[in-house]
Formats: structure tokens, sequence, C-alpha cells
């Protein structure tokens, strides 16, 4: 009894009481101060440091100088994240997210790296109207990468070689010892280095770790995007042990539970690069209307919640997708193995079953468990093939598939009718996609084919979503809703302004809601300004994401809407499948709690994220390496963004946009017109502005600095 007293009194100070401490004091606290206050025995003195030192790591503490500690919350300072541009000034994003970034010059940033977890001291007199405030990094908490993909630029003399960071927001240059079993590490290559010790302000010394292999080869620039955005490229052995450990294919007992739907006419539709199948539709046509049929992957069935699979699957969020290469939410044997939707497979599956009137009218709705047998594995080229091409000899080899597709483009075309009519933006811009050779290097870069037989998917999947999102939302239970606020206000009233000086000022709209929005995108189509609305319209647009409470989503103008569809690559899917099962009794597992909702909700959208900037970057890169043998030639363009020291020229016969400085510009000094998206010479009156087509010359690409520079062509009558 005597040895359990004293184990008490040995845990009896914790973090909280520390810290708590801390806020009772007005002033910062020697280590003396704690111990005169808390009278610790010698054990818990050492525990006391250990958890002065955890509070510092998770920057409610700082050091202040020797043995003395002050609350960073109470030293105006801030915890956040830094980001640095391309031009070397950098901003904290707090984590406090009610605040607004904090400006960081070059000269204050110290030895804090791009995506560092620092602490912040706010400058007093350092904000000016309108701007950010102004601040200096006192401590770097954690450093985000601790391996950085560099550059060999050249072999030193005794054996070292000098290297440079692929990503220009990295300032920092590397001597990396030479390694006599690396004999590929020839200028030009790039390696994954680790930073050992630095030398000087931007020089540090570091360890070679991995050789990727030449810059310019497109597996080696999809490696680099990886590393620099974290995203794993492998998954843990347990992992794969408990992949491993699945069946082949759902176990007797399994499919003789659920409704059996396996003599329906369920088809998969998907790009043809496209391995993981998690959604699959049947239609079928009534007295009434129609009834759809979704079927998703019941990925739920063998990813149970708190095992290695699911706290992987949670890390990652989501699948993370690049030109010539996945990495997936779960490994293969349950993302395009025992998951996914192969044609001729039994596959378990959670159900949507929506009837619906001739005029796409919800008339009732299901949901279930089933299991399914997909009858054929068609991609978008098809269907277009055999609805929208008429061709034939497609339509016969479709066999007994074709007419349940002729009935599903009936359907979609209802509910995309009516989802436009309810105010739902369709911006369709196009997207690039980039083409490659057998080497995989890249030979064009052009647009996306786009066409109803992609829209035929989507809204089914947008009618599921909303289906189960309004049925969970009826029984009051937490959920992770998707949602997409309303757009900034005052970028729709400064592009209000900007059209009522136009030929449009008759249908520029009183409202900012959904439909006011869609009717003007409708109005400007096929005129001279539907380039000019649509960008400045979705730049207004605040960004999706994941939050427990409903919001609403103003983009698809649904009242309530979740994601539900794609449980193989979004954890957030996997997620309401398990909420849904609870409702539906089919599970005896606790779904999480509201307050669990909103760090998951945080941490899924953060690496949406992530993983939209991965996409962004690897695109910008390959852009950059198709483009370098282009030097010279000319191109037309459209002008999609002005600033006051140049503007971005979107070219027409390639999918890339690229620079147009000012500086290269010599036959007028030109002034920016900031609310009118413009540049205006002073003398001539020529101007440039968003829109307007424009003839460029590539000058120079830069993969180092991932830029693309352009220069006016000038015109024969100039």
């Amino acid at each position: 009894m005597a040895r359990k007293k004293k184990r008490q009194s040995q845990q009896r100070i914790s973090k909280k009481q520390l810290l708590d401490l801390f806020h009772k004091y007005s002033s910062p606290l020697a280590l003396r101060d704690i111990h005169k206050t808390l009278k610790p025995s010698e054990a818990e003195k050492q525990s006391i440091r250990n958890m002065l030192g955890q509070l510092e790591e998770n920057g409610k503490l700082i050091n202040i100088g020797g043995k003395a500690y002050g609350l960073v919350e109470k030293m105006d300072l801030l915890r956040g994240s830094l980001e640095i541009q391309r031009s070397g000034v950098g901003f904290v994003r707090p984590q406090d997210r009610r605040r607004k970034d904090i400006f960081i010059p070059p000269h204050n940033i110290g030895e804090a790296w791009n995506g560092d977890e620092v602490l912040v001291a706010l400058i007093p007199g350092g904000k000016k109207e309108g701007k950010n405030p102004e601040g200096r990094i006192v401590r770097i908490l954690q450093r985000r990468l601790k391996r950085i993909p560099v550059r060999i630029n050249k072999e030193l003399a005794q054996g070292m070689r000098f290297a440079q960071p692929v990503d220009p927001k990295f300032s920092q240059d590397f001597l990396l010892e030479d390694d006599k079993s690396r004999s590929s590490l020839d200028p030009g290559v790039v390696v994954v280095a680790e930073p050992v010790e630095r030398l000087d302000k931007h020089l540090w010394k570091g360890k070679c770790l991995e050789i990727l292999g030449p810059e310019e080869e497109t597996d080696v620039q999809e490696t680099v995007v990886k590393i620099l955005n974290q995203i794993p490229r492998s998954f843990p052995k347990k992992v794969l042990a408990e992949a491993e450990a699945l069946p082949i294919d759902p176990e007797r007992e399994d499919v003789e539970s659920r409704h059996d739907l396996r003599d329906l006419l369920f088809v998969t539709i998907d790009g043809a690069s496209a391995k993981d199948f998690d959604d699959a539709v049947y239609v079928e046509e009534t007295r009434q209307g129609y009834t759809l049929y979704v079927a998703i992957a019941d990925v739920s069935h063998y990813v149970e919640p708190g095992t290695q699979m699911d706290q992987e699957a949670r890390n990652r969020s989501n699948s993370f997708y690049f030109p010539n290469s996945v990495e997936p939410m779960f490994p293969q044997a349950l993302s395009t193995g025992l998951c996914s939707l192969n044609p001729d497979a039994d596959r378990l599956v959670m159900t949507v079953k929506m009837h619906f009137s001739r005029e796409g009218e919800v008339l009732s709705r299901d949901f279930f468990s089933a299991v399914i047998r997909s009858k054929a594995r068609l991609t978008y080229s098809r269907v277009k093939q055999a609805l929208l091409d008429n061709d034939r000899e497609e339509q016969e080899r479709m066999g007994p598939v074709y007419p349940m597709l002729r009935s599903a483009e009936g359907l979609a075309g209802i509910l995309n009718a009516n989802r436009i009519s309810r105010g739902s933006l369709n911006f369709d811009l196009p997207e690039p996609e980039i083409h490659f050779n057998p080497q995989q290097e890249a030979v064009d870069i052009q647009p996306k084919a786009r066409h109803f037989g992609h829209q035929i998917v989507e809204e089914f999947m947008i009618a599921a979503n909303e289906a189960v999102a309004g049925f969970l939302d009826q029984k009051k239970l937490p959920l992770l809703y998707r949602i997409h606020p309303e757009p900034n206000q005052d970028k729709l009233e400064a592009l209000f302004k900007l059209l009522r000086k136009t030929s449009l000022a008759e249908h520029v709209p009183e409202d900012t809601d959904a439909q006011s929005l869609q009717r003007l995108l409708e109005q400007v189509e096929g005129t001279h300004h539907e380039f000019l609305v649509n960008r400045l319209l979705l730049r207004s647009m605040m960004q999706a994401s994941y939050y427990p409470r409903n919001q609403g989503h103003f983009g698809l103008a649904s009242p309530c809407y979740s994601h539900f569809t794609s449980p193989i690559r979004r954890y957030a899917d996997l997620v309401l499948h398990r909420i849904l099962k609870r409702v539906l009794q089919e599970t005896e597992h606790t779904t999480p709690g509201r307050k669990k909702l909103y760090k998951l909700a945080d941490h899924l959208s953060q690496q949406e994220r992530i993983g939209m900037a991965a996409e962004r970057e690897i695109l910008k890169r390959l852009t950059i390496i198709f483009l370098q043998d282009k030097l010279e030639e000319t191109f037309t363009g459209v002008v999609n963004s002005v600033t006051d020291f140049g503007f971005w020229v979107e070219l027409k016969e390639v999918m890339a946009d690229g620079l147009v400085r000012l500086s290269s510009i010599t036959d007028d000094y030109y002034i920016y017109w900031p609310k009118e998206h413009c540049l205006i010479g002073r003398h001539t009156g020529k101007m440039f502005s968003m829109g307007q087509e424009v003839k460029v010359r590539l000058s120079n690409v830069s993969l180092s600095r991932q830029e693309i520079d352009l220069e006016l062509e000038e015109s024969e009558d100039e």
C-alpha cells in the first residue's frame, strides 16, 4: 500500500497543471519559481523538465533564456506554418484560422524552410491598413521536410558535389560527400539529400540517401513532387499484411446475407486508364419514370475502424493521382482487387435505389447492402461512340447493356437540366491532359475530352450523394458534410461593377444567389465577355471542404451534400458508409462524435489541398520540360490574369500559360488598373486586358524556377 501511495505522489503533477501555473502568473517563470510553487520531489523535478520540453515542442511554451519559460500566447507569439514565395518573402499561416497570414520579410525568416512549423513574433507597428501583419520567426518547432530533392550541379574538388534544391522555394545549397558506391551522381541527376550540418547562411553539408535519376524524366519529376508534398510512396508492412490476409473474392456467407442484384445490368464507366472501380450504375424505365441503382464498393466491410489499414487510409485521406502513377489510399489487393467492381466478379456494395418521376422528381429512395456482378467495364469514349456518335458496331459490342445506357442517358439529361435550373454552376473550363509517347515523354498537352458521357455518371453520383446526406441529416447524427460556402462578396461586387460599364450592364444580376450567377454564365456564353466572366466568377468562389455541420453546397446549389460514392479513394466516403451502416443497423461499430469529426474534417480538407497542389505542380513541371525544345516558337493565346508587373497568357496551341513581363514591352510605359483587370499605355492608350487575344513568342523556360517566359510578337502593322 505504501508503494502505491508513493507512485501516486510521483505522478501528481501533469502537463495541464504546469500550463495552469503559467496562466496564473503575469510573467514568465524560471525553473526555480516552478519548483518553489509546486514543491516537487526529486523524481518529479525530472518529470517537470521533460514536460517543459514537450510543451516547448508543442508550441505552448518558449524558452526565453537559461531555465526560464514564457507562455507563447502571452508573448505576442503565434504558431503557424511557413510558406515561402519564389520571390523569397514568406507568410506564416497561423494555427488560429481567424487570424490573417503574417508577412515575413526575407531577413526575418532566419533558418526556417518552406513548410516548417514555426513560432512567429509580431512586429509592433508592422501592420499597415489593409495589409498583413508583419512578423519575425523566433523558433522552428518542426521541420516539414527532413529529406530534400536536390539536383547535382557540378563536381568539386576533394570528392564533393555541389547540389541545389529542385524546389525554388528552398534557398539552401548543398555539398554532398562523394560516395564511391554511387557512381551515377552526374550533373543533372536528382537525388534525395539529408541535411547534416549548416556550413553557412545558405549552405549545408548533406548526405545522399537515394538517387532518383535524370531531372527531365517523368517518373523522376513525379517522385520529386511526392516528396515535396509528403505523399507516401509505399505502405507499411503491417498494412500490406492486413490487405494480403483478405480473401480474393467475397466469402459465401457475406454474399448470402445481402440483397442479390447480380442479375441486373450494372456497368462501370471510367477513364481508359482507371484501375479502381468503386461505383457501378443501373437504370431501368418504369411507368412512373425511372429507377436508378447506384452501387458503391463496400470497403467498410473489410476495413474496420482502428485497424492498420484504416489508420493508414486516414493519414493519407485520399488517393493521389499523377499523369503516370497513382499513390492509392489502400493497397492494391483491396483497391484494384477485392473492392474494385471489376466486370464478371461478385462484389459487395452499399446501394442507393431511387425512383424518379418523368420530370426527375425523387419519388422514393432506399439504402441497403447488396452483391452485384458488373456486366461491363465501359470507358467514356465507348459511351460517346455508342450514345452520341450512334456507332452501330459499338452498340452491338455492348449487347444488352446498350438499351440500359439509353435509359441512363435519358435520366441523366433530366437530372442535369433540373440541377442547372436550380442554380448549380457550370463553368466547364477545360482541364489539361498530358499525352505521352512509349518512352513516357510528354509529346502534347491538350484539353481533356469532355462530353455528356462523363455527365451521365456525374449526375448519378451527385444524386446518390444528396440522397445519403439528406437521409442521415434527418436522423440528426453527426456526419461529415461536403460544404461549399457562398462566394466572396467583395470579388463578386467588383465583377458586377466592371460589367456595368460594358454592354452587359442590363444583365448584371441584383442578387448573388446560385441561380442568378448561373443565368449570368448563360447570358455571356458565346460572347467576347465569356472568358472574363467565367474566370472572375471562378476566382470569387470559396474552396469546398469537409465540415461536421451542414452549410449547404453553393456550387451545386444543394442544400445538403456529402461524399459517399468513392470509398476506395476518399476516406470521407468510408466514414459516411460506416455511419449509414450504423443507422441501417448493419454494424455494431460506434461512429465518431462531432468533436472528433471537427478534427477529422480539418485533416481531410488539408490533405485534399495537398493533393490539388501536387497535381498543379507536376503539371507545371512536365509542361516546362515539354516546352524546352520550343523556344522562339510563336503561339496565340488569351490574357487570363493581369498584374502590375505583366500579364499571364493561356496558350491555345498547347494547354500552358506563361508570363509576359512589362519589362519586355518597350513601346510605352504602362499603368496597372486593378479594378478593370488591365494595363494601359500612358501615351499610346494601348490596352492589355483579361480575355484579350494576343500573339506571343516563347522566350525562355526554367525548370529550376518553374517559370515560362513569353514576349509579345510584334504584328506587321506596328
